[in-house]
């Protein structure tokens, strides 16, 4: 990869079990989180990291999380934690203690350089709650890193989507005071993507601005129900991930990617450079 290009990986809502312990008896967490490992370390020009976007595990258990060490210990690429309603926070920090990021402060918010962007995440996750909510002192530190760095392109990271997305059971969990941040992010035209997840599925939306994009799941995805009262139900298709692209001068470009192997490549041309 050319020094010009910077490429981040999104990857999110793991719901790791202890053990590989099968969700709704039915979804292996623990065999999707290595089948996305897999397929990101295969990736060509590889990502300079990955950002996790929350519900790393799926009752923030001490064992979760040692499940999920274990098994990110195949990624051969840098990565980035962040919590989401089924996170704890103080168990995450025991786990990943070399994660210094992580160890500072009630809330777990951060600031990354990667190469030519700034990545600046946000704890939405509420104890015990499954609504995300940023308070006055998050959004004045996110005020006071943006004012810092005014030409450098930002990504803002928070698990909870700051817009409704039309499935009803996801709405009613919603991040709680999305204006109170469109408010900072409107303020500051280097913010080039506000990246959530929570909903498990790609979902873009305008926001103060920018674009805000949520990244599949990489097991199970919420139904697309668009009733207002529709059921809270999953189904497995596909799973995917985010791959965020900047290029001075270019801008930012995100690719919706699979997760797995599948037939192809194939050329579009014969051996006589005809279409078929």
């Amino acid at each position: 990869m050319t020094d010009a290009i910077t490429l981040i990986a999104q990857i999110s809502d793991l719901h790791i079990k202890a053990h590989g312990r099968l969700s709704y008896k039915k979804v292996d967490t623990h065999a999707a989180l290595l089948r996305v490992i897999d397929t990101l370390n295969q990736l060509v020009p590889r990502p300079d990291t990955v950002v996790i976007t929350g519900d790393l595990v799926d009752f923030g258990t001490a064992e979760e999380y040692q499940t999920l060490r274990e098994a990110l210990r195949h990624l051969q690429l840098p990565f980035l934690l962040m919590p989401g309603n089924h996170d704890d926070r103080q168990q995450l920090r025991a786990a990943f203690p070399e994660h210094h990021y992580l160890q500072h402060g009630e809330t777990l918010n951060w600031q990354m350089r990667v190469n030519h962007l700034q990545l600046l995440a946000l704890d939405s996750s509420v104890p015990h709650q499954p609504w995300g909510y940023v308070d006055d002192a998050q959004l004045q530190w996110l005020a006071e890193q943006l004012a810092r760095e005014p030409d450098l392109p930002t990504l803002v990271l928070l698990h909870h989507p700051p817009f409704l997305s039309g499935i009803g059971h996801m709405d009613r969990q919603p991040l709680r005071n999305p204006a109170a941040l469109a408010a900072i992010v409107g303020q500051h035209p280097q913010v080039e993507r506000v990246l959530s997840g929570h909903l498990h599925r790609s979902v873009q939306a305008r926001f103060a601005g920018t674009l805000a994009c949520v990244a599949p799941g990489v097991s199970h995805q919420v139904a697309l129900d668009l009733r207002d009262h529709g059921p809270a139900n999953f189904v497995l298709e596909p799973p995917g991930f985010l791959l965020h692209r900047w290029q001075p001068q270019q801008g930012m470009s995100t690719h919706l990617c699979a997760i797995g192997d599948y037939p192809g490549p194939w050329p579009f041309y014969d051996a006589q450079g005809l279409i078929d």
